[in-house]
């Protein structure tokens, strides 16, 4: 078997996990394809938010996820979580840090359907593209 893709990277918010749906499905599909690891990324706030009040509690719900789903679906996979101050801003900067540090080939994201904003501002999608050289999988 041809191993094309070996560690794939999805980010993941946890407040939107029905918006994901399809990009989870993918990843999971592709991991079990290539025999790959998946690694579901998420960037919290240090303050409490709608998902946890604190990182701690954060880091656990996504750990519980990615367990979930490695059970659901028959696949490897690891959580890794970072903490900033404004994750909205940050996202940009620990995606492709994430990125690095797993060894990422392979990146599966959920888009979202092009407006007039995206004309102005580059996506999370393109960011990546132009900032790793891993590949960009986007779902809609």
């Amino acid at each position: 078997m041809i191993h094309l893709y070996k560690k794939i990277v999805v980010p993941v918010d946890l407040a939107h996990l029905d918006k994901l749906s399809k990009a989870i499905d993918v990843s999971s599909k592709l991991a079990k394809l290539y025999g790959a690891e998946v690694f579901y990324v998420a960037v919290t706030a240090n303050v409490p938010t709608e998902v946890a009040r604190t990182p701690a509690e954060f880091v656990a719900k996504l750990r519980a996820f990615t367990a979930s789903e490695a059970a659901r679906n028959g696949i490897t996979a690891t959580a890794k979580a970072y903490t900033s101050h404004d994750p909205s801003i940050d996202l940009d900067d620990y995606l492709p840090r994430a990125i690095e540090e797993v060894g990422g080939d392979l990146v599966v994201m959920a888009s979202h359907v092009p407006g007039f904003i995206d004309q102005l501002w580059p996506t999370h999608g393109e960011h990546l593209a132009a900032h790793t050289s891993a590949s960009i999988f986007l779902v809609r």
